[in-house]
Formats: C-alpha cells, sequence, structure tokens
C-alpha cells in the first residue's frame, strides 16, 4: 500500500505506551508516525511511578538510560492510625514520575515523527492496509494501525464498542508534598519509605520522588501521596460536577474540581489518617481525585490494528504495572512484527500472547482491592488479614508475569 519494501505503521496516542511502541517498530524496520490528539508537549503533573526490572531493561532497550531515573528505595513500611510502625519489609525498587519516563523516550523519537495536534475520528482496515481519519477530514494511509491512545481510546471504541470501563466502587486521591517543607520527623520517619496505612475501608500509599526537574537532591525532592477512599456512584456524579454545574463524563480534569470536593476529602484525611500522612497532604500542592476504573478488551488486535497500554486494557493501580505493561505490549508488538510473517497473523500471535497477561493483571489489581474492604477488627491499621499480601503485592509484578517482556 505505501510503496517499497518499508512497511509503514501509525500509533496513535503520544503518551509513554505509545512512545514504546513507535520506538520498538522503527527498531523492527518500520517507518513510524506518532499521532498526538493533544496541541502541546504532555505532561504528567508529576504523577509517581513505581518501576520494574522489565521497565528498566525496556527503557534501555528503547535507547534511553536509567541513569538517574528516580529515587531508590529499600523498604516498605506500614503504619497504624497513629502513625506508629506495624510491619517493615526491604523492597528494593526505584520510583520514578511519569514526566521524567515520558520525556527520556520522548527524546529518542525522531525529528517530525510525533506529531502534535493530531485527533483521530475512526480508521478503515482492509486486506491491504488501514487508513486513519483524524478529525480534520485529513486521511493517513499505512500497512499498520496502533492504538495507544489511552483509557478512553477512540481506536478500541470502534474496534471494541462494548468494552467500557468499569467503576472500583472507590477513587484515589492524590498529592506531592515537597521535602523540604515536611518537619523533621516526617522527612526522617516517612519519607524515604515505600509507605502504607491498611485498616478497612481506605488505604493510603506513598513513596518519595524526584522534585521538579527530576531533581534528585536530598530535600528538593516530593512526596507522592496517594489515598484510596470508598464512592458511591451517585456521590461520583457530584463529585464529577464542575462549578458550572457540567458533570464530567469517567474523569475530571484535576483544575476543574470544586473546591468544595477538596476541602471536603482534606476533612475527611485530617479525621482518619495517621498524623503524618495528614501532614504530607497539609503541605502537598492542591491534591486531586481520579475514578478508579478497570477494563480489558477480548483481543488485543483484529485485521492490521493492534491495541497496546491502556487502550487494550488497565488494571488497578495496586500493582503499579500500568507503565510496564504498556512497554511489555510494546515489545511484544514488535517482536512478532518483526518475523517476515503476514501482518493479520503476526498481530493474532500478539494478541494470543499479551491479552492473558493484561487479564492476569486486572484480575490481580481487583483482588487487591478487594483487600481494602475486608477484615472486621482492623480500624488502626494493625491487624489487617491480609497485610502480608499487601505489603508484598503492591506495585509488585505478579510472579506469572516476571518474565514477561
Amino acid at each position: 500500500m505505501t510503496g517499497g519494501m518499508t512497511r509503514r505503521a501509525i500509533v496513535c496516542g503520544g503518551s509513554i505506551g505509545g512512545l514504546f511502541a513507535a520506538l520498538f517498530l522503527r527498531q523492527a524496520g518500520w517507518e513510524v508516525i506518532l499521532l498526538e490528539r493533544a496541541r502541546s508537549e504532555l505532561s504528567g503533573r508529576g504523577a509517581g511511578i513505581v518501576t520494574h526490572d522489565q521497565l528498566n531493561r525496556l527503557i534501555e532497550t528503547a535507547g534511553a538510560s536509567t541513569r538517574d531515573l528516580g529515587v531508590a528505595v529499600s523498604e516498605r513500611v506500614v503504619y497504624d492510625r497513629a502513625g506508629s510502625i506495624v510491619t517493615r519489609a526491604g523492597y528494593p525498587q526505584v520510583v520514578t514520575s511519569w514526566d521524567r519516563v515520558h520525556s527520556l523516550l520522548r527524546q529518542q523519537m525522531p525529528q517530525g515523527s510525533y506529531r502534535l495536534g493530531q485527533s483521530v475520528a475512526g480508521y478503515d482496515d482492509g486486506p491491504d492496509g488501514a487508513a486513519v481519519r483524524l478529525t480534520d477530514g485529513a486521511v493517513l494511509e499505512a500497512d499498520l494501525l496502533v492504538g495507544a491512545d489511552g483509557f478512553r481510546s477512540a481506536v478500541r471504541g470502534q474496534m471494541q464498542p462494548e468494552v467500557q470501563p468499569r467503576y472500583s466502587g472507590y477513587v484515589v486521591w492524590r498529592a506531592l508534598a515537597p521535602e523540604a517543607d515536611l518537619s523533621p520527623k516526617v522527612r526522617a520517619d516517612l519519607f524515604p519509605h515505600f509507605g502504607l496505612y491498611a485498616p478497612r475501608g481506605t488505604q493510603v500509599v506513598g513513596y518519595p520522588i524526584a522534585g521538579p526537574g527530576n531533581d534528585l537532591r536530598s530535600g528538593h525532592r516530593r512526596y507522592n501521596f496517594v489515598w484510596y477512599v470508598p464512592v458511591a456512584p451517585e456521590a461520583l456524579t457530584a463529585m464529577l460536577t464542575d462549578e458550572t454545574g457540567r458533570c464530567h463524563d469517567v474523569s475530571i480534569p484535576p483544575p476543574l474540581v470544586r473546591d468544595a470536593v477538596v476541602a471536603e476529602g482534606v476533612a475527611l484525611a485530617r479525621a482518619v489518617l495517621p498524623p503524618p500522612f495528614v501532614e504530607i497532604l497539609d503541605r502537598s500542592e492542591r491534591p486531586f481525585f481520579t475514578p478508579i476504573y478497570d477494563h480489558i478488551a477480548p483481543d488485543f488486535a483484529r485485521g492490521r490494528v493492534a491495541l497496546t497500554g491502556d487502550a487494550a486494557s488497565v488494571a488497578r493501580p495496586h500493582v503499579g504495572m500500568g507503565v510496564t505493561k504498556a512497554a511489555c505490549d510494546a515489545a511484544a508488538l514488535a517482536r512478532h512484527l518483526s518475523q517476515g510473517t503476514p501482518i493479520a497473523e503476526a498481530l493474532a500471535a500478539y494478541s494470543s500472547e499479551r491479552q492473558p497477561a493484561g487479564r492476569l493483571a486486572v484480575e490481580t489489581a481487583r483482588r487487591l482491592g478487594a483487600m481494602i474492604f475486608e477484615g472486621q477488627d482492623n480500624s488502626d491499621g494493625r491487624s489487617n488479614p491480609n497485610l502480608a499480601t499487601i505489603l508484598n503485592e503492591t506495585a509488585a509484578v505478579p510472579a506469572a508475569l516476571a518474565q514477561a517482556g
């Protein structure tokens, strides 16, 4: 379709998953154009990412360096309602930020191959090629289309419209606190660790990440605060309604969250969380919330169209595998497409490999999420019956996926 011997791929979505797909396909000999609907360079608001061995390896495979990737933590520490330590365990990991990983990969893209302001309206798939239709009326032709356009993927919406996000029944509040603004005690006792608070009915996860501009100097870093809170569907509707009365579908942009919603969240935190985590929240920038959903597509590819990353499946964040799974999806996709088999056949093999991996991540995260609400006598966070599992499996690659990618 595109003429010559070089096969052409269009990747929809310029986030981390799309960048991995584009870079690995280029390494496999494809000409790649990446389309991002945003008109300016993406930013993840400093959101924290827990890295895994697979992710670190695949970042380097993509051509970037993992030197100074993030903050190294050596221990996981569980706290009770009073802020005292319940238990601790050695668990070395590097925690980084969305912005850091995205910028490392973005720098590897050749000039002109990453196109901003390109919003996908739909696509056509045929035996000889695929065509992407943009909202401005332009049509781009290629041999392969990759939908890496996130949780609310336009590509998946056309391919598998029956696949809809499933609300978990709870939201996550997030905030970032500058290390320099914290008290000496919190900086010494909580800041260096991967911290957890796990009473019945809620959960906090927190860890240090780099400061702005990937500043890793002591005193210049930030603490990433993650708090899971149950919210009934009707209450969520109210939380998703902005000051103008508009109710946003699925999620609401952080700047549009009403001040009253933020105030209610902060008041609840002060009433139920341990003092060190309350201090983290009090000294952070404005917190924001995101409803927790998940989904899993029954197929990760059809014809000449593939889905990767969040477009293919989203697990709840308890497994901390969103970026790692996207990287593994991209690596498998490129590997199958580099073996000389027909495109549709290669994509079917890719789907057969990665769909079960995505399902396992979704099921593992659902199991971990359910543990937030289990246990009768655990109001102080000291007697959680699932504490060992939460400690060892939160933000950890499931054993069955440890060799993936």
